[in-house]
């Protein structure tokens, strides 16, 4: 691994900015893509799903707003504690049930660990990944992996901070993020592995989406063949139980809501884009059924642009959606914002720049993280 991202940086430095500034490729548009490489002695961490490089010291005070904002954000809890909780439950629950609303608390630890290593990778501040080090310790030391997909998924702002800053960071956080994350990503693949075939309920629909991306971030960040072979065969597998022929869903019958639709294909075009900065391409990826996760993005394109309309939950079959729907939760009855799908279609737009137009339909600008982290769409 570690001569593979040396062999990643060498080829890197060699070719940038000599190529683009020979095409006419104003300063500006170098400034907003975060393209100028990071300097070899800190380019340390893994490159394996976010490709974006750091900004030179001469270029910080002139870089894109969304990367400003998104370092500012990270400068205001460089001192914040870290809320690690042993377990983490939202799913099935209302704010204030459970321990819902002291979920999404800690939650916000996993998105601020994300932010915080693409601001160190913006900026090479050690104090950004002294942050990194410090919040990730704590979660991966405190967190006792349930497996429930949904609870779980915001986990990949957690791969995504480690996959960022793996190299850099003290052999202690290192090791233990590695055993943590080792042993959640096989954790979900003997729970799939055991379950009878064909697949049915939750190990079809959405929540195995989510399951997928967990498995797929957590097995190309460690650069584990076995685990990389069964996250391929499971994605297949996945599209193949979720995915008819036409591109629509198992989640879009069952809750008659293109929400779900967002919700189920989003995870699956982040475990694309892992694959790909792996050099494997899972969006034409063919399942027994002929689907395919780009027939899915064509089918939902055409209410993203707002050709058609959809008024959501209507007929679901889920009585957790009634619940959500009678206690006024947005999102939950009435027509279906295309804007829903910008997260989505941004991602997408990395994948295969056909998605592109579409993304900017709909946001001119993704969101800062990922501008940050994938700067540039597909070609």
């Amino acid at each position: 691994m570690a001569r593979k991202v040396l062999l990643m940086q060498s080829r890197n430095r060699s070719r940038p900015m000599l190529s683009w500034q020979a095409v006419g490729t104003p300063l500006a548009t170098l400034l907003v893509c975060g393209a100028i490489l990071l300097p070899a002695q800190r380019a340390r961490a893994a490159m394996n799903f976010c490709a974006a490089p750091a900004l030179q010291t001469s270029e910080r005070t002139n870089a894109d707003p969304g990367v400003k904002t998104l370092v500012s954000n990270v400068e205001t809890h460089l001192n914040d504690p870290a809320h690690a909780l042993a377990r983490l439950h939202t799913e099935g629950t209302l704010p204030h049930e459970g321990i819902y609303d002291q979920s999404v608390e800690a939650e916000k630890d996993l998105d601020l660990l994300r932010d915080a290593a693409l601001a160190w990778r913006a900026t090479s501040d050690d104090r950004y990944l002294k942050l990194v080090d410090r919040l990730l310790y704590a979660w991966v030391t405190t967190y006792q992996p349930s497996f429930n997909p949904i609870d779980e998924t915001n986990f990949e702002g957690l791969i995504l901070a480690y996959d960022m800053t793996a190299s850099a960071l003290p052999v202690k956080t290192r090791n233990a993020a590695m055993a943590f994350l080792t042993r959640f990503a096989n954790g979900y693949i003997a729970q799939i592995d055991a379950q009878p075939r064909p697949l049915t309920g939750t190990f079809r629909n959405n929540w195995q989406s989510h399951r997928v991306k967990l498995i797929a971030m957590a097995a190309f960040t460690l650069d584990n063949r076995k685990m990389i072979n069964a996250a391929q065969r499971l994605f297949v597998e996945h599209i193949g139980d979720n995915i008819g022929p036409d591109g629509s869903t198992v989640d879009f019958k069952e809750r008659d809501a293109l929400h779900y639709v967002t919700y189920d294909l989003q995870p699956l075009v982040t475990a694309a884009l892992a694959a790909r900065r792996h050099n494997r391409n899972w969006l034409p990826e063919k399942a027994a059924n002929g689907a395919t996760l780009a027939a899915a993005l064509n089918w939902l394109t055409p209410y993203a642009m707002g050709a058609k309309t959809h008024e959501e939950f209507v007929h679901s079959e889920v009585p957790f959606d009634v619940k959500r729907r009678e206690a006024g939760l947005p999102g939950y009855s009435g027509q279906w914002d295309p804007k829903n799908a910008t997260e989505l279609f941004h991602l997408a737009a990395r994948l295969d720049g056909r998605y592109a137009p579409i993304a900017l339909h709909l946001a001119p600008s993704p969101p800062a993280w990922l501008a940050v982290c994938l700067p540039l769409p597909a070609r």
